[in-house]
């Protein structure tokens, strides 16, 4: 192990490393909490980066016919676009009946479309100011992207934890038909966590085009499985009505002090791949189990 891993530095780089997952696994947490799934989440931050840089002024080389708009206005355009592709979804998912797994498989290859559509292959590397500072930039000796994770993970922890739509996410993900029984929304409580979840996915797409430097395709694919390990290695139930936001932070610490200690290792990278796939599904087995004793 590199003697450079057990410093304040280190750790500063693991929050930084952490914050982009952070953000994204916020908003799947209220998703899973429902029993739901969204396996669009990478694919959406990745859309919504793109269309945020899509909508600002570029270099002249680079050979993107984007829209240069105020940046305020690219924010909000890039917002809308989130809540949109999670309206999408919550459409399919609530309206049309398409189980929540097979719909977001289907908005993960819509995001990656977009992507497409609108980059072409080439890198986009200008985001509006507020993003740029947002994504990479610092206060004092701190990343102001670790504190805006940390208040979404605050918000997520006080919305779930405090409010009464936060007690009906537990009560659709706990036991639907009794949700049902006691007069709740179960189809608009789904649809909510459903944009929740893009809002999150779209915000953590903005900020990390600024904090990677660059907008282009498919640079967001690892976050689907870091995302949904946070969640369901803190303890999540993914069946639902156990588990939130502290459990999350737990598993983000999990991965991050995982994935940053592999790289101090002097092993094989492709050994590492192997590795985290293995923790994931020791992970998902634990969760499986734990679920199981609950329900004796």
């Amino acid at each position: 192990m590199s003697p450079s891993f057990a410093t304040m530095d280190n750790v500063s780089n693991i929050l930084r490393q952490v914050s982009i997952t952070a953000i994204i696994a916020t908003g799947l947490t209220f998703v899973i909490l429902t029993a739901e799934i969204d396996l669009s989440v990478a694919s959406v931050a990745n859309a919504v980066g793109i269309v945020v840089a899509f909508f600002t002024m570029q270099e002249a080389y680079v050979n993107i016919a984007n829209l240069p708009l105020p940046g305020a206005l690219a924010i909000l355009l890039a917002l809308a676009s989130a809540v949109a592709l999670g309206m999408v979804t919550a459409f399919g998912v609530t309206v049309i009946g398409i189980p929540s797994f097979i719909m977001t498989l289907a908005m993960l290859q819509i995001g990656a479309g977009i992507c497409a559509m609108l980059v072409r292959g080439q890198i986009a590397y200008n985001v509006p100011p507020l993003i740029k500072f947002l994504g990479s930039g610092y206060i004092g000796s701190v990343p102001v992207i670790v504190i805006v994770a940390g208040v979404f993970l605050l918000v997520g922890h006080f919305v779930l934890t405090y409010t009464r739509f936060g007690r009906y996410v537990y009560m659709v993900g706990g036991n639907r038909e009794a949700a049902e029984f006691s007069g709740v929304n179960v189809k608009l409580i789904t649809a909510s966590v459903m944009i929740i979840g893009a809002v999150c996915s779209g915000v953590a797409g903005m900020l990390g085009v600024a904090y990677y430097g660059s907008a282009q395709q498919n640079q967001f694919d690892d976050f689907l499985l870091d995302s949904i390990a946070a969640v369901v290695v803190g303890g999540t139930s993914l069946f639902g009505g156990v588990g939130g936001i502290p459990n999350t932070i737990i598993g983000l610490f999990v991965l991050g002090v995982l994935n940053n200690g592999l790289d101090h290792i002097d092993i094989d990278s492709f050994l590492k791949v192997l590795i985290r796939g293995l923790i994931l599904l020791l992970a998902l087995v634990i969760n499986v189990y734990a679920q199981k004793l609950r329900d004796r």
